[in-house]
């Protein structure tokens, strides 16, 4: 009798029970390993779509823990792109130990910035075979107290970037070179990477598959399918990364605390250091202001606010620049904003029903037309001969629409 060879678990698609389940025993080993004499008790997961980020109380201390398999998203990891869940476990025994390794570079770059004075960073407590352990940085975000003092948003925004202004500075990238880079951060390499070639097209064609409302799906492809192809274009436009300065590469509203409050200075979370100008900071910045905006959908009193601030930051950036200059920088920015926004939001489509996004890309499930009509409409000025001028006065009013 003939029978048909069932597979494994092993060798399967890696699913969200797979990589869960691994992370957190792999989280408990590491800090049984480094804190033997003391308890070692997991707490809650946070969600998120890049790697594997739990609390973990070891004693009375409570630390955050984060594990990485091999150094993708968890979104790609699930989707198959390394192959059987088998094969990432074969692999992932030796990246673990790799001192190139993500979380390796993450933790190099905490205690370069440790060592360099600023901007503040949480402080790292320990890294283990892949697991990095950090300290929790109590107070309210960025995103919450934009969300709170909504009139206060271009003197927060500037506080932030004075904070970064080491990293900024000419020269800065020579301090990196021992610990190095983490170049997975780069909105522009990230949306190549996304977007090359036929993958890229059949990546975009599988969003069909994804979470947002079934009746949207046919609407929202279309809009992707020509966003990503005039960005693809505005990609070539971009000036060649900046080699002298750093950028911190993960700038996001919720990796921004502030410990003393609304007027003392931000500490930051998950570094992710790359070779870059300040315009990639603040490009990242705005995408996900906007975003947040989109997923909280305050009042308009503090959409006009958090928009006109950010208005007010984004021009205070270029005070020196010609006229003719400014355009262009305007223009690389806005292209710059919106690689970001579809980098992060096909991520959050893309993502397996099973695996929990974070409170804001649920949110954004609801929203992801509007999202995309703006991506569409910026992008268009951007390619035709609208002045740039112009296109930021309109991508703003885009933006007005998509948060109302």
């Amino acid at each position: 009798m003939n029978t048909v060879a069932v597979p494994t678990r092993r060798d399967a698609q890696p699913s969200v029970a797979d990589v869960f389940v691994y992370a957190a025993a792999h989280i408990h080993r590491a800090a049984a390993a480094i804190w033997p004499d003391q308890s070692v008790s997991l707490e809650c997961h946070v969600p998120s779509v890049t790697g594997y980020v739990q609390q973990a109380r070891i004693g009375e201390r409570l630390l955050y823990a984060k594990t990485s398999l091999l150094g993708v998203s968890l979104v790609s990891l699930l989707r198959g792109t390394r192959g059987t869940w088998s094969t990432v476990l074969e692999a992932q025994q030796e990246y673990q130990n790799r001192q190139d390794g993500l979380l390796h570079r993450e933790a190099a770059q905490l205690r370069l910035l440790a060592e360099m004075g600023g901007p503040r960073t949480c402080r790292l407590a320990a890294l283990r075979t892949g697991v990095i352990f950090t300290e929790p940085v109590p107070g309210p975000t960025l995103g919450e107290l934009l969300l709170e003092h909504p009139g206060d948003t271009a003197v927060l925004l500037d506080r932030t970037f004075t904070e970064l202004r080491p990293l900024h500075r000419p020269g800065a990238a020579r301090q990196l070179a021992a610990v190095g880079v983490i170049e997975e951060h780069s909105i522009a390499g990230t949306f190549l990477r996304k977007f090359n070639g036929l993958s890229g097209t059949l990546y975009m064609d599988r969003l069909a598959e994804c979470r947002n409302k079934a009746e949207q799906r046919q609407e929202m492809l279309q809009l992707v399918h020509r966003s990503v192809g005039r960005l693809r274009r505005l990609r070539m436009r971009l000036p060649l990364a900046d080699g002298t300065s750093l950028a911190y590469g993960d700038l996001k509203p919720e990796h921004m605390t502030f410990p003393d409050g609304i007027d003392g200075r931000p500490v930051f979370l998950d570094p992710g250091l790359l070779r870059a100008s300040r315009m990639v900071d603040i490009a990242k910045l705005v995408s996900r202001t906007v975003l947040t905006l989109t997923a909280h959908r305050p009042e308009a009193s503090v959409v006009h606010q958090v928009l006109h601030g950010l208005d007010v930051f984004v021009k205070s950036q270029v005070p020196t620049l010609s006229g003719r200059e400014r355009l262009l920088w305007l223009q690389n920015l806005m292209t710059l904003w919106l690689l970001d926004t579809v980098n992060i939001m096909t991520t959050y489509l893309s993502a397996p029903s099973a695996l929990p996004l974070p409170r804001v890309g649920t949110a954004l499930m609801d929203r992801v037309v509007p999202v995309f009509s703006m991506v569409a409409s910026i992008s268009a000025d951007l390619e035709s001969s609208t002045t740039v001028r112009g296109t930021w006065e309109g991508a703003l009013n885009d933006a007005l629409v998509v948060v109302s």
